[in-house]
């Protein structure tokens, strides 16, 4: 592990700093002032929550068309006007002064963050990297990790010594003053693409198309667990305050558990990453869902204050599997030659989703559909997806052995 972070630093770095990046753009971080944008432009939960689905379902609209880029122009290319537009808009989010600019900087900075920041990092590794994918992956996701654990208890504090706003302008000064000079120094060589030794044989797999996987049923029935942790987990964390009210805990106690949590996910990616390149993304694809169900349980059965390390523990390995898992899949299953077309397609779903779930949540919450109520209904979805996603991987599995064969054939009659 140490030569491979030594050999692959820089674009390794990179990586990092890209998803780090992608935390101002994550519902974590935006529901740390959900409170004081609600207050100040007088909305109700299920208002709120439909303004930030407006918003996200642009940026996941505009993300199918314009994520592809990333196949012609280079990472860092796309890495720096990215981080320049999340950077604007966040000076935007400073200024906001209606709900029309509202929905329009959600969209902006949901689209270069949470959209660009981590299509661009997971397609350059899915690309790079081969054999080592699911180290490259998982150390690349740290960026994440590292933005949970620092930003919200950074927001509270900021908060309570400025207002909301000068916080925003402050982040958008550190995207633009920092992230992009670091970003074109890490990046002034790109990484040319090695296929190296690993515990795990890696096949030719055929080179899918965005059109040939979208007529794939298994990617439809992949997706259901796919899209389950964006829908979910964003729905939890964009409706932490109101969560947190409702339960009687302080905010700042909630808040501390990110770093629980963003630890937990560390630790548990970089096993994910080690699996990954051992056993294979297809073959650990049923697992993922279950911390999650049993997280969405003890939100819905315990008050204490001392579930909040549990859950966060419980969502960390979710978490952790998560983002490695399927970072580490799409290309696995549908190669890397169209894999920046394929995986905007992948991203623009996940931020649908992700947009779907505070709006869904706070409109029941609206309704007076209790909150535990809908935690257990969630639980007990992601237990049945789990159980078709173990079908699913044997299909991936046999599949992938067909065309290994069919390759095999082919060279050898050449």
């Amino acid at each position: 592990m140490l030569a491979f972070l030594r050999q692959n630093a820089p674009w390794l770095v990179a990586g990092m700093l890209l998803t780090f990046s992608s935390s101002f753009g994550q519902t974590f971080f935006i529901a740390l002032f959900g409170g004081q944008i609600r207050e100040e432009f007088g909305l109700s939960n299920g208002e709120f929550g439909g303004l930030y689905l407006l918003g996200t379902l642009g940026s996941a609209a505009v993300m199918v068309f314009v994520g592809k880029v990333v196949d012609f122009y280079s990472p860092r290319q796309v890495g720096a006007v990215a981080l320049l537009g999340l950077g604007v808009a966040s000076a935007a989010m400073a200024i906001a002064d209606s709900l029309t600019m509202l929905v329009f900087t959600i969209f902006l900075i949901r689209f270069f963050g949470q959209g660009m920041m981590s299509h661009t990092a997971l397609t350059a590794m899915g690309r790079w990297f081969d054999a080592t994918r699911g180290k490259a992956v998982s150390i690349t996701n740290t960026g994440h990790q590292i933005g949970e654990a620092v930003l919200p208890l950074t927001v509270v504090l900021l908060i309570a010594v400025l207002d909301w706003r000068q916080t925003w302008l402050i982040f958008a000064g550190v995207i633009i003053l920092l992230a992009i000079p670091a970003l074109w120094l890490l990046l002034g060589r790109d990484r040319v693409p090695q296929n190296t030794a690993s515990t795990r044989d890696v096949a030719p797999i055929r080179q899918w198309t965005r059109s040939e996987m979208v007529h794939d049923p298994l990617f439809w029935i992949a997706s259901f667990g796919y899209l389950s942790p964006p829908f979910i987990g964003t729905a939890i964390f964009f409706h932490q305050v109101y969560m947190v009210e409702l339960k009687g805990w302080e905010l700042s106690w909630f808040a501390s558990g990110f770093s629980i949590y963003a630890l937990v996910t560390f630790i548990f990616g970089l096993i994910t990453g080690y699996c990954v390149d051992r056993f294979s993304a297809r073959a650990l694809l049923p697992y993922f869902l279950f911390p999650l169900a049993a997280a969405l349980l003890v939100l819905s059965l315990f008050d204490s204050p001392w579930s909040i390390p549990l859950v966060f523990v419980l969502l960390g390995l979710n978490g952790g599997g998560f983002s490695t898992l399927f970072g580490a899949l799409w290309p696995e299953i549908y190669g890397v030659k169209h894999l920046g077309e394929i995986r905007s397609l992948i991203v623009a779903l996940m931020v649908f989703a992700s947009a779907l779930g505070p709006g869904v949540i706070g409109w029941l919450i609206d309704y007076g559909v209790a909150l535990e109520t809908q935690f257990l209904a969630m639980s007990a979805y992601c237990i049945v997806i789990s159980g078709m996603l173990f079908g699913v991987s044997k299909a991936f599995i046999a599949r992938q052995a067909r065309e290994t064969d069919l390759a095999k054939q082919e060279t050898s009659t050449v």
